[in-house]
């Protein structure tokens, strides 16, 4: 907490957020007070167990205390050139090695860490605090200011436990989720006035309550390097990132789906364990969910073969998956994309259960190296929106030979595609469609049409987007910045911490370096990383063209399993009073979905996910807005199919 204008930190509001997150951080706690300034910690320890690592942390002089979650892989090389430079060090972890780098650097030190953070530095000399989140915002921080104090979190339950804390549900955001389905992790969140520190971005806070905050680092001025063996570098690259998240005091596994990016940690990882010959780092274990409708044990056993890993695994039933619905929701503080967050969910928990506290695993590879089904149409059209036609026609034959269906069908349609996207730069033709998509928007049948005014309409800007504009897209809005946050609450409501080879800074910089067909190249997403995998994984996985992940079958679980339990809540009193469900229409839609008529299972999860939120937020029915007009259109945001 910062009070402004000489307001003293509320010791018992510190020490009720930091009770919040006792599942982040269960080894121990403490706290720091000086003035306006209060800082509680929850620590998980994972480097340097000793109370060497204690935090808040203070330096020698007393000048500087810094609470930090997260991880800096390369903490040991900053160390030596740190004691280079004339510091000491009592600790052997991260901690203090931050702490030292922002002594020596100051806010420069951001450049020099790889790794992954939230972290406040308080200044008692300046009466500031520095804060600053990772390049790709893997780890979170929250604020809430007011014009009299900010309070800062690593999780939102933990600002809304404050006791200072007035608000409640965001309903333009909640309107957008339950109208549209759009679940993205921007800085607005459920709850009104609590916002996110973008990723990338440092800010200064002086205790007058001035506020300056900057991007350090984006996609967008990363440099442009010439690589002459892809494959070379990349393989180089992804391997030190591997060896840099081994480095732990404490156990660590891998989640294994089958998949490629999962494999390729855990084969790296069974390859580098000779370097890691002291404490449990060198056991591997691997954890595993497997959905009977969407078997990859063949892909499983192969790798478990090749490293000799210890398996895990689990299956679950749609009703154990929903019984834990509102334990996820509780912990994640907003909703989640799909039953699949909740297999993560088990995923972790099954780790936690065998002393893990170190998990690595794939998130990011396929935002970053290309590994989206969606993204070979977008490739094809961006190679026929530059007149590369032929190209284009061999890469959908190459694909179509793999994958069946009609090359033809495929080339016409992106001709197609490409021909509608350049009509939007008619003006009238824009015009009209922009229209009509905000009009779709808005009209839902299952919600009450006063929900809509809270709706802020889009204002869909069609781009001819490159590849890599629509990756980027990808990596810094959607999706893989709520799949982040999945990530990290699923894995510290059980004390567990996620570490994530593939978004290393270097190695996303390379990629986004390289020429489109370095991450699809005929039948192949991901078309570098498979080379550099070559002879290192088993072939099976390597040369597999299917992609799942950890899949549920939705679909057929709300036309059976989860069919009672679902016409269960609609009959709820609280689904009747919480004046924004057509709740007939949902009750009709749903037995449409149980004959086969219909798939609405995403609808029904969300009014499901909603529910258990609003009410763990002890949320009274919708208020309504003072003027229908009073929400002005939401910014212009790429239409990306």
């Amino acid at each position: 907490m910062v009070g402004f204008n000489g307001l003293p930190a509320d010791k018992r509001a510190v020490d009720r957020m930091t009770s919040a997150l006792l599942h982040r951080g269960p080894d121990e706690g403490g706290f720091y007070s000086s003035g306006s300034v209060g800082l509680g910690f929850r620590r998980l320890a994972i480097l340097d167990l000793t109370p060497s690592a204690h935090q808040p942390m203070i330096s020698e002089n007393g000048q500087l205390v810094l609470v930090f979650n997260g991880a800096i892989y390369n903490y040991i090389e900053l160390r030596r050139e740190l004691q280079s430079l004339g510091h000491s060090f009592r600790s052997t972890g991260d901690t203090e090695v931050l702490l030292h780098a922002y002594q020596q650097w100051g806010p420069d030190c951001l450049q020099r860490l790889n790794g992954m953070w939230a972290f406040l530095i308080y200044d008692r000399l300046n009466g500031r605090v520095f804060g600053s989140r990772d390049r790709f915002g893997v780890k979170p921080l929250f604020y809430y200011r007011t014009d009299r104090y900010a309070l800062f979190a690593s999780e939102i339950k933990a600002l809304r436990g404050s006791g200072l804390y007035q608000g409640g549900l965001n309903w333009e955001v909640a309107s957008k989720f339950l109208l549209q389905g759009t679940l993205t992790d921007n800085e607005e969140r459920f709850f009104t006035g609590i916002h996110q520190l973008p990723p990338g971005t440092a800010f200064e806070l002086e205790t007058d309550g001035h506020w300056k905050e900057w991007r350090y680092w984006s996609l967008n001025a990363i440099p442009s390097v010439a690589c002459t063996d892809p494959v070379q570098a990349f393989g180089e690259l992804f391997e030190d990132s591997v060896r840099l998240r081994m480095r732990s005091d404490q156990p660590l596994g891998v989640t294994l789906s089958g998949g490629l990016d999962s494999t390729a940690i855990i084969c790296v990882k069974a390859a580098l364990r000779r370097e890691f010959q002291h404490g449990q780092t060198t056991d591997l274990h691997a954890f595993s969910f497997i959905a009977k409708e969407f078997d990859e044990s063949a892909y499983i056993y192969d790798t478990v073969a090749q490293t000799r890993a210890t398996l895990h695994q689990f299956q679950e039933g749609p009703r154990d998956l929903w019984d834990k619905m509102a334990t996820v929701i509780r912990f994640q503080d907003e909703p989640v994309h799909s039953l699949n967050a909740i297999v993560g969910f088990d995923l972790l928990r099954l780790a936690a259960g065998h002393g893990i506290r170190v998990v690595l695993c794939g998130q990011g590879a396929d935002e970053a190296i290309g590994g989206y089904s969606s993204y070979f149409p977008d490739y094809w059209e961006m190679l026929i929106r530059q007149g590369r036609l032929r190209e284009a026609w061999n890469e959908i034959q190459q694909y179509t030979a793999a994958h069946g269906g009609s090359a033809w069908k495929r080339f016409l349609s992106s001709i197609q595609k490409v021909g509608l996207t350049a009509c939007h730069h008619i003006p009238a033709y824009h015009a009209f469609s922009v229209k009509k998509h905000q009009r779709k928007e808005q009209i839902h049948a299952w919600y009450s049409p006063d929900l809509s005014r809270y709706f802020k309409k889009d204002v869909p800007e069609y781009l001819d987007l490159s590849l890599d504009a629509i990756q980027q897209y990808s990596v810094e809005h959607n999706p893989l910045p709520l799949y982040l946050r999945i990530e990290d609450r699923n894995s510290m409501a059980h004390s567990v911490e996620t570490r994530l080879p593939f978004l290393d800074y270097r190695l996303v910089s390379l990629v986004f370096n390289l020429a489109a067909n370095w991450k699809l190249r005929g039948p192949w997403n991901k078309f570098v990383l498979r080379e550099a995998l070559r002879h290192r994984i088993p072939e099976s996985v390597r040369t597999r063209v299917d992609k799942m992940g950890f899949p549920v079958p939705t679909r057929k679980w709300f036309a059976h399993d989860l069919y009672e339990p679902m016409q269960d809540l609609l009959a709820t009193r609280a689904v009747r009073e919480r004046g924004i469900y057509n709740v007939s229409a949902i009750v009709e839609d749903l037995q449409r979905h149980r004959s086969g008529h219909a798939d609405v299972s995403r609808g029904l999860f969300n009014v499901a996910q909603f529910e258990i939120l609003a009410t763990l937020s002890n949320d009274a029915p919708m208020p309504m807005p003072l003027h229908r007009d009073s929400l002005s259109p939401a910014p212009a945001t790429p239409v990306l199919r």
